[in-house]
């Protein structure tokens, strides 16, 4: 998989989260970190971003396996 960065938008769209969410995450450690990438550009590795569903999905399952 080539690495791409992906702007604050998709990141939304990908995960769901408002803007205040990621960046409340963020500063709790529970999200990935924005890399700058100019002046006034972030962006995050798609591949951070994917392996941060992945988990919460997992997450999510294994916590409904435990509740049955």
């Amino acid at each position: 998989m080539q690495t791409r960065f992906l702007r604050l938008p998709e990141v939304k769209e990908r995960t769901g989260l408002s803007r205040s969410t990621i960046y409340d995450m963020i500063s709790k450690g529970l999200f990935p970190r924005q890399i700058k990438l100019g002046i006034k550009a972030v962006g995050w590795v798609e591949e951070a971003i994917e392996n941060w569903i992945i988990a919460k999905i997992n997450s999510i399952r294994l916590t409904e396996k435990v509740d049955q």
